[in-house]
């Protein structure tokens, strides 16, 4: 897979209900797509924060790689993070969340699986670990839109092009980052790992 040609990442807020409650945000009837930059793309094990802001949050989520055909072709595990400072300053402002989603490194990659390789995408689960403690641990079958919905949604209103990446929302458990904490996150299916990331914050 090639980093480099990645353009868009269309994200999707609160697909999970239960994250939509620790945000005391309604649950959303249709997908609530937002824009990060491709360019905030990360691929070392390492997350360098910003120095402007004083909160930024991790939110584990599953990505999707758009092949040729605008159909997904492979999977991986990916952060989403997040200045939440700067984005509840947007949110009283009724501005953009650009500054809070598109920092450099904003959004660290762990390696792609062929979905080839996986049956069904209803069986997958994944989990976060920050400092050896759970914090977030997420089901496809819990998210509101499913991959294949969401990709139906940003096909029909967006300018998806090959290489763009689809982030499919985060459950609930998301908190801030501190220079030092280390990250491992996994990506299971039936009790069976398939992918582990590890980062390491500087």
């Amino acid at each position: 897979m090639h980093q480099k040609l990645i353009r868009n990442i269309w994200a999707v807020g609160r697909n999970y209900a239960d994250h939509a409650a620790e945000m005391k945000a309604a649950v959303p009837k249709s997908p609530m797509i937002f824009l990060k930059a491709g360019t905030s793309i990360e691929t070392s094990s390492k997350i360098k924060l910003p120095s402007w802001s004083n909160e930024i949050h991790y939110e584990l989520e599953l990505a999707f790689w758009v092949d040729e055909k605008l159909s997904y072709s492979h999977i991986t595990l990916a952060l989403d993070l997040t200045a939440r400072d700067a984005q509840n300053e947007a949110k009283a402002k009724s501005a953009p969340w650009t500054l809070a989603k598109s920092f450099q490194g904003a959004c660290p990659l762990g390696s792609w699986l062929s979905l080839s390789e996986i049956q069904n995408l209803d069986d997958l689960t994944f989990t976060l670990h920050v400092n050896d403690q759970i914090r977030q641990s997420g089901r496809v079958q819990d998210m509101i839109f499913n991959p294949a919905t969401l990709l139906t949604y940003v096909q029909s209103h967006f300018p998806l092009t090959p290489s763009d990446v689809i982030l499919t929302g985060t459950p609930a458990g998301v908190g801030p980052l501190q220079s030092g904490d280390t990250l491992v996150a996994t990506l299971q299916i039936q009790n069976h790992t398939l992918l582990t990331c590890l980062w390491d914050v500087e």
